[in-house]
């Protein structure tokens, strides 16, 4: 085992999993890749740009680099902070800040502005809308008859509950004046064009950020029985709103809806593409788990743990000299008291407690926006001597992952992978790294 890990120490295998990370978001970087999927502007007719998400801003910058001399109105939706570092001095788009995961009133204001952006369009018109993970909070705006204050306990619920995000999005839609469909709606009969970016497993344009400009095949019915499913507890407004049914979401073949289209620029499976390229690169032989791995954290964590175990001891379903990558979003389910956590640091440190300290495996999980959960980090990278490390400064890892403060412990460890925002978002990388 020992000459098969030569070669390896701590400090090359940290920098091949950042260098690896860093291939999967420059693989969903809208400037590199969106102005390939635009259309020829139009000669006649206006063109608006709206947008929501995290990559919001960068989209909205590579549209204007794209057509320099096409006028352009509308505006995006980003997050606090995830702006460029140096926007251009004269923004033909501008830019709105919301707050992510909990909505806000910004996010509220700017989206029926986008809503008033988008009526009153001819048929010759144009609308891009530029579309990327985190645009269902930041878009926030309730139906006719729901107040902000409910719809922001329904999110922190929706947080809360570990319910996965078709099922999240589901009740949103449902609750919204804004997805589901209903901007495409709005700027009927013009020409809509959506350029996205996933961060769902199975890249669904539906649940994209709830999918604003995308029909809806889901029902009141069935928000009425997620929210029983997964025992949430929803304002009373909330729940008589998901009862009364009294507006669907434009569904599969509504006529608002027959002027729109939708192109995929970056997903997860292109950020894990663009990492097992950049592995071969190193030498190392990449295998690809899939782009939709789901369920709590902790327990993909102790699966993938599982899976490198036995690739270090037994060369299945690969050998040393092997990275395993994959993606998807995980959940957590709050059940009392939370520390300072985030998807993938509970996913990490469930798999390191499986891993229990073998030796030669090192592994990083983080989010490709830059930020895991509500932390400052991306995610965190776990080495042969996470446990061992964390017990000498008195942390216990097991109480750490029960009491989801798996980011305080690889905080006081040092090894947080904090990038920033990256203004892209193609949702949780994890890397095994098997030396």
């Amino acid at each position: 085992m020992a000459e098969r890990n030569e070669g390896w120490d701590d400090n090359r295998a940290r920098a091949a999993l950042r260098r690896l990370f860093e291939a999967g978001v420059r693989a969903a970087d809208p400037l590199a890749g969106l102005a390939a999927h635009l259309p020829e502007p139009p000669r006649q007719g206006r063109v608006v740009v709206v947008g929501v998400g995290k990559a919001a801003a960068k989209m909205a910058l590579a549209v204007e680099r794209a057509w320099p001399e096409v006028p352009l109105t509308g505006l995006v939706i980003t997050t606090h902070g995830a702006d460029l570092p140096e926007p251009p001095p004269a923004r033909r788009i501008p830019v709105r800040f919301a707050s992510h995961p909990v909505p806000d009133a910004q996010g509220a204001a700017a989206a029926a502005e986008i809503l008033a952006a988008v009526r009153g369009l001819a048929a010759e018109d144009l609308v891009l809308f530029l579309v990327s993970g985190g645009g269902s909070s930041l878009s926030t705006l309730p139906a006719p008859g729901l107040s902000l204050e409910a719809l922001v306990a329904v999110n922190r619920e929706l947080l809360r509950c570990g319910a996965p995000i078709d099922a999240m999005n589901c009740i949103r839609k449902h609750l919204s004046a804004f997805s589901g469909g209903r901007v495409a709606a709005a700027a009927h009969p013009a020409r809509v064009l959506t350029l996205a970016i996933s961060d769902v497993p199975g890249d669904d344009p539906a649940v994209i950020a709830s999918g604003p400009t995308v029909a809806d095949p889901t029902t009141f019915a069935e928000a009425r029985a997620l929210a029983a499913q997964y025992r949430m507890r929803l304002p009373e407004a909330a729940m008589r709103h998901l009862e009364a049914a009294r507006e669907e979401t434009p569904k599969p073949g509504d006529p608002r809806l027959a002027g729109t289209e939708l192109r995929m620029i970056a997903t997860p499976l292109m950020a894990l593409r663009a990492m097992a390229e950049e592995a071969r690169a190193l030498g190392l032989a990449p295998l690809i788990l899939g782009d939709a791995l789901e369920g709590e954290a902790r327990a993909v964590g102790q699966v993938l743990g599982g899976i490198a175990l036995s690739a270090a001891t037994h060369g299945e379903p690969v050998g040393r000299g092997a990275v395993l990558l994959s993606g998807g979003e995980t959940t957590v389910t709050i059940d009392g008291p939370a520390g300072e956590g985030g998807r993938g640091t509970e996913t990490l440190l469930g798999l390191a407690l499986a891993l229990d300290g073998a030796p030669g495996v090192w592994a990083l999980c983080c989010d490709t926006d830059g930020i895991d959960g509500k932390s400052d980090a991306a995610g965190a990278i776990a080495t042969p001597d996470t446990l061992a490390r964390a017990r000498a400064l008195g942390r216990d890892p097991r109480a750490a992952l029960a009491g989801h403060d798996s980011t305080g412990l690889f905080r006081a460890l040092g090894d947080l992978v904090v990038t920033g925002p990256t203004l892209t978002n193609v949702n949780d990388v994890r890397i095994v790294l098997i030396a």
